[in-house]
C-alpha cells in the first residue's frame, strides 16, 4: 500500500490511524551519516544473543548493543541487556533528538544489519519498562532498508517506508498498542545498516 504522507517542512507525518508516527527523511547530512556510521560500526562492541520466538531459540538475526545514562537493563523476548555508559557520539545524537522531537530519553538501544539476510521480525515496542505510551526516535545508518507497518487489529490495514541513510523515525502516543512494525528479509545484495532506537525507560 502506498504511504500517504503530509509534509510540513522537514517533518512528514504518516497517515496512519491510531497511530503518532513522523520521519524526518534528511535528519542527518550525509556527511554527518558517513561519519557515524563508521564510528559506531567500529567502536560499538556488538552482540549476538539467542532470542526465544514461539517457544524456539536462535541466534538473533542481528547484532546489538544497548547504552543508557543509568544501570536499568532491557528484557524482549526472553533476553535481558545490560546497558554501557553513554559515550559522547551517543550523547551529542542524543541530544540533537531530543532538541528535536522534544522528549527526554535515557537508553538507547542499537541493532546491527550485517545484510539482507539479517532482521528484525514483526513486533511492537510494548514492554512494559517504556510505559503506557512508549515513545522511540529511530534514528537510520548506513544502507537503506523497507520498513513496515501492520495493524493488530484491522488485517487490511499496512503501510511501509524506506528508511534512508540519516533519517529519524518517531513513534509515540498509541502507535505501540495498535501497530506492529518489522524490517523484513531480502535477498537483494545490501550493505550493513544501523539503527539507534532511542527510548525511555521508567
Amino acid at each position: 500500500m502506498a504511504m500517504k504522507l503530509f509534509t510540513n517542512n522537514a517533518a512528514i507525518r504518516l497517515n496512519m490511524i491510531d497511530a503518532d508516527v513522523t520521519y524526518f527523511p534528511e535528519f542527518l547530512s550525509s556527511q554527518e551519516a558517513d561519519a557515524l556510521f563508521k564510528e559506531l560500526l567500529e567502536h560499538t562492541p556488538w552482540q549476538q544473543d539467542d532470542i526465544t520466538v514461539f517457544g524456539k531459540t536462535h541466534k538473533q538475526p542481528r547484532l546489538t548493543a544497548l547504552y543508557a545514562y543509568n544501570e536499568k537493563t532491557y528484557s524482549y523476548s526472553n533476553i535481558t541487556m545490560v546497558p554501557h555508559n553513554f559515550n559522547k557520539e551517543l550523547l551529542n545524537i542524543k541530544s540533537r533528538i531530543e532538541n528535536k522531537v522534544h522528549e527526554v530519553f535515557t537508553t538507547c538501544l542499537l541493532n546491527l544489519y550485517r545484510d539482507g539476510t539479517d532482521s528484525n521480525g514483526w513486533h511492537a515496542d510494548d514492554e512494559k519498562e517504556l510505559g503506557v505510551n512508549p515513545i522511540i526516535a529511530s534514528l537510520s545508518l548506513g544502507a537503506e532498508r523497507l520498513f513496515h507497518f501492520k495493524h493488530k487489529y484491522n488485517t487490511d490495514l499496512r503501510e511501509r517506508l524506506i528508511l534512508k541513510h540519516g533519517s529519524l523515525l518517531l513513534m509515540k502516543g498509541a502507535t505501540q498498542h495498535n501497530w506492529l512494525h518489522q524490517i523484513p528479509k531480502t535477498k537483494k545484495p545490501i550493505r550493513k545498516r544501523i539503527n539507534l532506537t532511542f527510548r525511555i525507560i521508567h
